[in-house]
């Protein structure tokens, strides 16, 4: 039976969410779980897709075969009995043979949150601790560029060796904190996502709101279709994986 779970993790205590040989990571630690609850025969999930080292999900998503008959709420209490508490599992559906958590993807959503206060060590893993003001306004203005069907060879990893940079953001959002001044947040709601693409359209936001760059620099970098006009790459830990739709 194949089974669709919901999960959030917090990223700051594994190596991403991918596994690998002997390193601490999300996947590898759902399998087992799920090994020990299949009778210790191995599963193999797949993800809407992975995150990096640091990178934190609300919501993620991913599919999986059990050989054993259980139901949605009894799998999420097995699995979070099992599972590291820095993982929870929120929601288990069972969904048809065919489904796909990642090729059937229709929408993602990403948030990047940042602290332009005082340093906050309680945070640090948590929200960027940008720690100076930035200029939101020519901020937003750049972050509205953005949206729509463009090539994002730009913004994707340095070494990205993909024939298609072709992504379509469907809508952007700088949201202030309604309870601390000094913080804000950047949504991205698109149809898919290169990897590092956020992360480095961010790096490229602060540069903005920093005045090193102006909002319009945004169409020239889009242009260009070369990783070294977008300058620096965000650090991981204000990043977030929001939600996906299906």
């Amino acid at each position: 039976m194949r089974y669709l779970i919901t999960f959030s993790y917090d990223g700051s205590k594994f190596k991403g969410y991918q596994k690998q040989p002997r390193l601490k990571t999300v996947q590898s630690e759902i399998e087992h779980a799920l090994k020990t609850m299949n009778n210790d025969t191995a599963v193999d999930i797949h993800a809407s897709g992975r995150t990096d080292a640091g990178v934190h999900a609300l919501n993620q998503k991913a599919h999986f075969d059990l050989d054993i008959d259980i139901t949605p709420e009894k799998l999420c209490r097995a699995l979070n009995s099992l599972i590291s508490d820095y993982i929870y599992i929120k929601n288990a559906e069972i969904v048809p043979d065919d489904f796909h958590a990642r090729f059937n993807v229709k929408a993602k959503e990403y948030v990047y949150k940042i602290n332009m206060g005082e340093y906050n060590p309680i945070e640090k893993d948590y929200i960027l601790q940008y720690n100076k003001r930035l200029d939101l306004v020519e901020m937003e203005r750049a972050l509205k560029y953005l949206e729509g069907t463009h090539d994002f060879k730009s913004f994707s990893k340095a070494d990205d060796e993909k024939e298609d940079f072709v992504r379509t953001i469907v809508q952007t959002n700088l949201i202030r904190s309604n309870i601390d001044v000094n913080k804000f947040t950047i949504s991205f709601l698109g149809t898919g996502f290169l990897r590092y693409q956020v992360r480095n359209m961010v790096g490229v936001l602060i540069e903005v709101g920093e005045g090193k760059r102006k909002s319009e620099d945004i169409f020239e970098i889009l242009d260009a279709k070369d990783r070294r006009k977008a300058g620096i790459t965000a650090n991981p830990e204000g990043l977030y994986l929001k939600d996906v739709f299906y």
